[in-house]
């Protein structure tokens, strides 16, 4: 075991970054991820990277965008009307092909919002955001640790599907501390050439990054292909983690910090003899449908609970296709959970189908 280290998450995120071989941050100020950029100033000089406070978060998206079609890794944080702004620029690295990690802690909106804890960008951090055909992979960490260890994994996503990554989060792993370990500290000069990458063209033919073909035919051809890349992710990437399924009657599907707060509640209901278990999506894209088709045998209702209105509702129930009923409770931004709150969900989930907290 490593030296573990008392961190508060989003300087954690950021230290992740640079163990995973990331040197070059461009960002913009937002609460409640300030700390990401602030770290990052200090301690990008020291490992010989660049940081660069941009104008805004149009700009420092575009600038994510040069940095990684130069090959080298690259990425931006910010919070959701930060993340809004960034939309065209990040269907642009889609549609470009060159890979970074974008980091979302979110804040409660829509609008303006507050920056206490919230998961209302699910929709669209895993149905798009931007415009046109594209999926990114979505990481949903529920601790500090995990939020490390999964910047580590973005890095090697992104640069595995030459695919924008998005490490989504709320504002209580940004804020919180605890301790971490980083497992791994990559050499960012021992990191796999990019032969695709736009670094001069002396002694070989010249590279182009473009995410526009005049010829319609070689358009399609183009789309086509980023929808093969995105199946196989699909199939490779997904990742969740079960918690007391076995002979689960009542099953609760919640990510990030939500889940976490469950388990204690789960550990609750167990001691009561109530058989009720845990799904945590890990990537929220691709979502991660075998859990459901495992659990399907014993369980009799499934519970959603997340800080939104109902949106991985959706994709819930997608996976249960209508087999068993699916109750949902939201906290659509501002306040959060604990868990006697969900004590009190759970036992209104085994009496009826549907309830919502207003």
């Amino acid at each position: 075991m490593g030296e573990r280290v008392l961190m508060k998450g989003a300087e954690a995120a950021a230290e992740g970054a640079i163990r995973a071989g990331c040197r070059y941050f461009f960002g913009y100020p937002i609460t409640p991820q300030n700390e990401v950029a602030s770290y990052m100033s200090r301690r990008m000089p020291e490992v010989g990277g660049t940081y660069l406070q941009a104008e805004s978060e149009v700009a420092s998206i575009n600038m994510v965008l040069g940095a990684a079609a130069a090959g080298v890794r690259t990425m931006t944080s910010s919070s959701s009307p930060g993340i809004s702004l960034m939309q065209e620029g990040i269907s642009y690295m889609v549609g470009c092909e060159v890979p970074a990690v974008v980091m979302n802690f979110v804040r409660g909106g829509p609008g303006l919002g507050g920056i206490g804890p919230s998961q209302c960008d699910y929709f669209q951090a895993t149905k798009g955001g931007g415009h046109g055909d594209y999926n990114l992979v979505v990481l949903g960490p529920s601790s500090i640790q995990e939020l490390v260890d999964l910047m580590g994994d973005a890095f090697e996503i992104a640069d595995r599907y030459r695919n924008p990554v998005l490490v989504l989060a709320d504002g209580i792993i940004a804020q919180m501390m605890e301790a971490v370990e980083f497992k791994r500290s990559v050499d960012s000069t021992t990191l796999p050439a990019k032969p695709w990458a736009v670094t001069g063209a002396k002694g070989r033919r010249k590279n182009i990054i473009n995410s526009l073909d005049l010829v319609p035919e070689k358009l399609e051809k183009h789309n086509w292909d980023l929808q093969a890349k995105f199946k196989q992710a699909a199939l490779d990437e997904v990742r969740w983690e079960e918690y007391c399924l076995e002979g689960a009657e009542l099953v609760l599907v919640c990510f990030g910090t939500v889940a976490r707060i469950a388990k204690k509640s789960i550990d609750n209901a167990r001691a009561a003899g109530i058989p009720i278990g845990l799904i945590r999506p890990i990537t929220l894209w691709p979502f991660p449908v075998t859990p459901f088709e495992k659990v399907m045998p014993s369980a009799k209702k499934f519970l959603v609970v997340e800080m939104n209105a109902g949106q991985m509702l959706e994709d819930v129930r997608l996976a249960v296709a209508g087999r068993r009923p699916v109750a949902f409770h939201g906290k659509p931004g501002g306040t959060t959970y604990n868990p006697e709150l969900i004590d009190q969900v759970i036992h209104q989930a085994m009496e009826k189908e549907r309830f919502d907290e207003r």
